[in-house]
């Protein structure tokens, strides 16, 4: 079976200075070669104007040297060896866009995740100290800011706008595969909206049969216009190489990570639904009386959300937004999300076969005190981090609209919570019977040295009840 490769070493990619405006490139007509002689005309120009911009990205991190048998405490102190294990550096190599001239570098956030030092290298071989400035996980995107560059104005890549791509449009990857160094490939766009990969919360992705190879993540799908159309991610491969299914993240959702960037935030900011939204199964669609299973239908709505406020209703079937027609959940949320703050968006849904329009409010999911903590008393919650639920932190997790009490937010691989099976996204219930409501009533329940635990959490809508030791 084919599976996404993410890749720990990115993509390069290539930035551009664009010589004509937006609206002269959009205008420019799409047709197909009609002679030989068109036939043979080089990408050289576009090449030329977007390679100032494409950059190398460098990430170095301190990681323990692990080794399984020093794992084991017997065999640590049968041969006296130290528990502790020195650490080595582990390096990445990836690439990024220059989106502001000011140094201002876009790549994806598994290529500098976890890193104690980023370096960016340009294509005249001259290399820069970068911090970061906001990581992105859910859309896999991060913005670096270039140190020391003496208010240097460096060449940028201009936004295509990525929702007036078509299928067969004729896109360039451009990008470091292997580390060979800067490398151009042609294709064209295969498919649009493609769901299904699993790699970011919003599943949306320009599908290309442009080479991406490991070294490419982080780089850039540009058009013929030379402007970015998407930043390249991932591929299905069997072999680890290009087998030409690559992906790349739209430039829609580009420039609203880069766009938080620049207005000086640490996090995205975008819209609340406040709703739970489910795909529509040929079962459904026959209950519904629909040709054809398509639309996201409302599982749950929040008291007090967006969604609320505009009078969305449980089993109503989103069917649009803005005059977009909708085909599943990861087509509204990718829609829904890459909206502006402050205004509306004018929804339609099918409700008991009736048309009917709803303006919702775009305004951000409140966050509430969080409280989070590392939990490491002994017991079955060692090594878990864990949140007081806000519907920021709810929206983020996928969870309930409306969900309250404790969540886990990250497991320590070598804690006892993972080991014993806790997920990212638990809501803990309950500890041997008593209520869990905030993080610090989780807190004190794992202290209490108990030999059995009685645990109750809700995993994917569903409410377990677990039983541990004894």
């Amino acid at each position: 079976m084919l599976r996404p490769v993410r890749f720990a070493a990115i993509f390069a990619l290539f930035g551009l200075s664009l010589l004509g405006s937006p609206s002269q490139a959009e205008a420019q007509d799409r047709r197909v070669p009609s002679s030989q002689a068109e036939l043979q005309l080089s990408y050289a120009p576009i090449v030329q104007r977007v390679q100032p911009a494409v950059v190398n990205v460098y990430a170095a991190k301190m990681v323990q040297n692990r080794n399984p048998f020093l794992d084991d405490p017997i065999f640590r102190r049968f041969f006296g060896v130290p528990g502790q294990q020195p650490e080595q550096m582990q390096r990445s190599l990836g690439s990024g866009v220059m989106v502001d001239s000011s140094g201002l570098v876009v790549t994806n956030n598994h290529v500098i995740e976890g890193a104690d030092q980023v370096k960016v290298s340009l294509s005249d071989k001259r290399e820069f100290e970068a911090e970061i400035v906001l990581k992105d996980s859910r859309s896999d995107l991060a913005v670096l800011r270039l140190k020391d560059t003496n208010k240097e104005k460096f060449t940028t890549l201009d936004f295509a706008n990525s929702d007036q791509l078509q299928v067969g449009d004729v896109v360039l990857a451009i990008g470091n595969p292997f580390g060979v160094g800067q490398t151009v490939t042609h294709g064209i766009i295969s498919a649009l909206a493609r769901t299904q990969v699993g790699i970011t919360d919003y599943q949306f992705f320009i599908q290309t049969d442009a080479a991406i190879n490991p070294g490419n993540s982080g780089g850039a799908l540009v058009d013929m216009t030379g402007r970015l159309a998407g930043i390249n991610t991932a591929i299905f491969s069997r072999s680890g190489g290009s087998q030409g299914i690559g992906f790349a993240i739209p430039a829609n959702m580009v420039r609203v990570v880069v766009a938080s960037a620049k207005g000086g935030g640490k996090a995205v900011k975008r819209p609340w639904l406040g709703a739970r939204l489910q795909a529509v199964t040929p079962e459904i669609a026959e209950t519904l009386g629909l040709k054809l299973p398509s639309g996201a239908l409302v599982a749950n709505v929040a008291p007090n959300s967006p969604a609320a406020k505009a009078g969305l209703k449980l089993s109503d079937l989103i069917v649009g937004i803005d005059g977009t027609p909708i085909d599943d959940p990861n087509a509204f949320d990718y829609r829904f999300a890459t909206r502006p703050l402050g205004g509306n968006a004018e929804i339609e849904v099918q409700r008991a076969g009736k048309p009917v329009k709803l303006t919702v409010p775009l305004e951000t999911a409140p966050d509430t005190g969080r409280d989070e903590i590392v939990l490491t008393a002994r017991s079955p919650f060692q090594g878990a981090r864990v949140a007081n639920i806000s519907p920021a932190l709810a929206d983020e997790l996928h969870l309930d609209a409306g969900a309250e009490g404790v969540v886990v937010t990250e497991l320590a691989d070598d804690g006892t919570a993972a080991n014993v099976g806790f997920q990212k996204g638990d809501i803990i219930l309950a500890v041997n019977n008593e209520k869990i409501a905030r993080t610090g009533d989780l807190d004190k329940a794992s202290k209490t040295g108990s030999r059995v635990w009685r645990i109750t959490l809700v995993r994917g809508g569903q409410q377990i009840n677990v039983t541990l030791g004894g």
